[in-house]
C-alpha cells in the first residue's frame, strides 16, 4: 500500500504556480526521466508519478478539484484513462518540442509507459480495456497503531469470478472462439470515399466490442459476464509511521468482464490522542511540574508511546523548557528511524495561597534585597 504524494511537491511548484511555470518544470523533469532517456531502474516510476501530476494540474477543472479535495476528489472522479485523456493535447505540445512529431516519446508512448506495452485505452491510437471503478474503505487508527503498524482484515462486496466458470463466462467445457468478423483483432477499418479520395477509420469491432474475441455457450450462471456479485475478504498491513491520508491497494477495486480492475482507496485517519500531539515523526508531551520542583530540580516519570521514562529536571528549569528523548517518537515514512519525543515543562503556579505559604514567600522574597 503506498501513498501519493503531492501533485505540487511532485512537479517541484506550488499551488500558486502558473500553468506556464507548471508546464515549464514539467518539461524539465520529463526530459530527465522520460525511459528512452533515462536507463536507470526508478526512472519509469518517476516518469509516471510526474505524468500524472501534470496531467491534472495542467487541467484546470481537474486542479481546482484537486485543490479543494486533494486526491480523493479527482480519484473519486476520473479513472486513470479519464485524467490522461483531458490533457492529451498538453501532453503531445511538450513532446512534440522534446522528441519530435515522428519520435517514439510522444503522447501515445505516455500510455505505453504508464500502462504497460500493447495496454492503449481506446481513441488513442488502439482499444484498450475498461477499467472498473475504484472502491473506498475508511478506517480510523491510533498513535499506537502508526507506531507498530496494524493488520487489517476486511470484507469487500464486489464483483467476484463466477464460480461456475472460473471467471471466463463461457459454460463449463467450452471456451471463448475468435471473432470472424475483425479475425481476433478486436477493431475493424471502414473505407469511405469521397471524390478522389479514400479515407480510412478505424473502430472497435461491434460482434465482440473490441475483444477480439466471442463467448460462443454463455455460463448460465453468471449469463456470459464472468462476474457475479460476491465478497472478497482482503487482509493487508497498514505500515508503521503513516499519516492520515488516501493509499492506495492496487487492482483492488470492482473488476469489470475482461476489463482491468480498479483499485480500493484506503482512507485512514489518525486519531487525536489524550496525551500526545504529533508533527510528522515527532510527538510532543507536556510534562506538568510545581515552581518547587522547576527551582529545586527533580527526576520526573513521563509516558511514552511505549514504556514512561525517566527525566531529570534541572535546578532553575524556566516554564516551556523542553527536554528531548531521542529516538522515541513514530517510525519515520519510507526512510529509516524513528523520530524524537518533546517534553515540554510547564509549570504551575499556583492560583491561591494560604497565609503560611504568602508568608514563606514573601520571606524569600525579601533574601533577594
Amino acid at each position: 500500500m503506498s501513498a501519493k504524494r503531492d501533485y505540487y511537491e511532485v512537479i517541484g511548484v506550488t499551488k500558486t504556480s502558473s500553468i506556464d511555470e507548471i508546464k515549464a518544470q514539467y518539461r524539465k523533469l520529463a526530459l530527465k526521466f522520460h525511459p528512452d532517456r533515462n536507463k536507470s531502474a526508478d526512472a519509469a516510476e518517476h516518469f509516471k508519478e510526474i505524468s500524472e501530476a501534470y496531467a491534472v494540474l495542467s487541467d484546470n477543472e481537474k486542479r481546482k478539484l484537486y485543490d479543494q479535495y486533494g486526491h480523493a476528489g479527482v480519484d473519486g472522479k476520473y479513472t486513470t484513462e479519464d485524467i490522461f485523456k483531458g490533457a492529451s493535447g498538453n501532453f503531445d505540445d511538450i513532446f512534440s518540442d522534446l522528441f519530435g512529431r515522428s519520435s517514439t516519446g510522444g503522447f501515445e508512448s505516455i500510455f505505453e509507459t504508464l500502462l504497460g506495452r500493447g495496454g492503449r485505452f481506446g481513441g488513442f491510437g488502439g482499444f484498450g480495456r475498461q477499467r472498473g471503478s475504484d472502491l473506498l474503505y475508511e478506517t480510523s487508527i491510533t498513535l499506537e497503531d502508526v507506531l507498530h503498524g496494524k493488520h487489517v482484515e476486511i470484507d469487500l462486496h464486489k464483483n467476484v469470478n463466477c464460480e461456475s466458470c472460473s471467471g471466463t463466462g463461457c459454460a463449463p467445457g467450452s471456451s471463448k472462439i475468435t471473432c470472424s468478423s475483425c479475425n481476433g483483432q478486436g477493431q475493424v477499418r471502414l473505407t469511405r470515399r469521397m471524390g478522389f479520395a479514400s479515407f480510412v477509420t478505424v473502430g472497435p469491432c461491434n460482434s465482440c466490442h473490441g475483444q477480439g474475441k466471442i463467448i460462443e455457450k454463455p455460463c448460465k450462471n453468471c449469463k456470459g459476464k464472468g462476474k457475479t456479485k460476491g465478497i472478497r475478504h482482503l487482509p493487508f498491513d497498514i505500515p508503521p509511521g503513516i499519516d492520515t491520508g488516501d493509499y492506495t491497494i492496487p487492482e483492488e477495486g470492482e473488476t469489470i468482464p475482461d476489463g482491468i480492475s480498479g483499485d480500493l482507496i484506503v482512507r485512514i485517519r489518525v486519531q487525536s490522542h489524550p496525551k500526545f500531539k504529533r508533527d510528522g515523526a515527532d510527538v510532543f508531551f507536556d510534562a506538568q511540574i510545581t515552581m518547587v520542583e522547576a527551582s529545586l530540580g527533580k527526576t520526573i516519570e513521563v509516558p511514552t508511546l511505549e514504556k514512561p521514562e525517566k527525566i531529570k529536571v534541572e535546578q532553575g528549569s524556566q516554564p516551556n523548557t523542553i527536554i528531548k528523548l531521542k529516538g522515541k517518537g513514530l517510525p519515520r515514512q519510507n526512510s529509516r528511524g524513528r523520530g524524537d519525543q518533546f517534553v515540554r515543562l510547564v509549570v504551575n503556579i499556583p492560583h491561591k495561597l494560604n497565609k503560611q505559604q504568602r508568608n514563606l514567600l514573601e520571606d524569600f522574597d525579601k533574601t533577594f534585597d
